[in-house]
């Protein structure tokens, strides 16, 4: 069920990166269903095809496979966004990834990684799309999604690390590029049952049923609520809020046993 008028996004253009699947396809869908051009990308092409053409029952959707940590291939989704529609509105930093570790057990190669894909790309998809569309047109807003780690994150110090960058590096271009007419913001989900929680092994799933009775609203979060909450940034309704984050948690980020994933890994 949606809250926002169906046409809110008519005629705006907006970039989902890693919207092939989980929250980052229900926000692609979300901003479809509410009347804007969508173009996504991902790493893996052939996921990505199938999604965006699900996706385009619903509106005009694009893709163009992408490895964000190359800036590169940031550019050629910029090129196929000028050809298609001449014009961004709206960029929502989705992708990113990690995995679950103590701090002590991260290599170089794990931790390069994970740094590389959510803080390097996400600075290097907001400065293309930014110096390509939001600077020359004056007007622009920037949605990422980061995670709750407002108290670290024990059990995934890299990402807890990298997206911490990520809030930072939201407040300081918000606040430069506050004269282009450009806003950002940041979304932190606390756990939300998307696909992307397939990734993890077992015993970490299983983690969930007693993250659930910690959470003072005895649930979990939907990628239609973060969906939601990104749309409100995204749009007109939010015109006078940047730099800065919207937790979408059930107030995990002030009550979460922050200790609960080290424990798993400690028994």
């Amino acid at each position: 069920m949606s809250y926002y008028a169906p046409d809110l996004f008519k005629d705006k253009v907006a970039l989902v990166t890693g919207g092939r699947s989980g929250i980052g396809y229900a926000i692609a869908e979300t901003l479809l269903q509410h009347g804007a051009k969508v173009c996504i990308c991902s790493r893996k092409e052939e996921p990505l095809a199938e999604a965006a053409r699900t996706l385009s029952k619903l509106g005009t959707c694009v893709y163009r496979p992408c490895d964000i940590r190359k800036s590169e291939e940031v550019e050629a989704v910029a090129d196929l966004i000028q050809e298609e529609f001449g014009r961004l509105d709206v960029l929502v930093n989705n992708a990113g990834g990690q995995f679950p570790s103590l701090a002590r057990h991260i290599n170089d190669k794990g931790w390069n990684a994970v740094i590389n894909t959510n803080l390097n790309g996400t600075f290097y998809v907001s400065r293309v799309m930014a110096e390509r569309f939001f600077i020359p047109q004056q007007a622009g807003n920037i949605v990422t999604i980061i995670v709750n780690m407002a108290s670290g994150f024990p059990g995934m110090a890299h990402t807890g690390a990298a997206r911490a960058g990520v809030e930072n590096l939201t407040k300081s271009i918000a606040q430069e590029w506050a004269r282009f007419n450009i806003r950002a913001n940041c979304v932190a989900p606390g756990t939300i049952i998307s696909s992307g929680l397939d990734t993890y092994a077992e015993p970490v799933r299983q983690l969930l049923d007693q993250l659930k009775e910690d959470n003072l609203m005895q649930r979990h979060g939907t990628m239609e609520e973060v969906a939601n909450a990104v749309l409100f940034l995204a749009s007109p309704l939010s015109s006078y809020t940047s730099g800065i984050t919207l937790q979408v948690d059930g107030l995990d980020h002030l009550h979460a046993n922050r200790m609960r994933l080290v424990n798993l890994f400690n028994e």
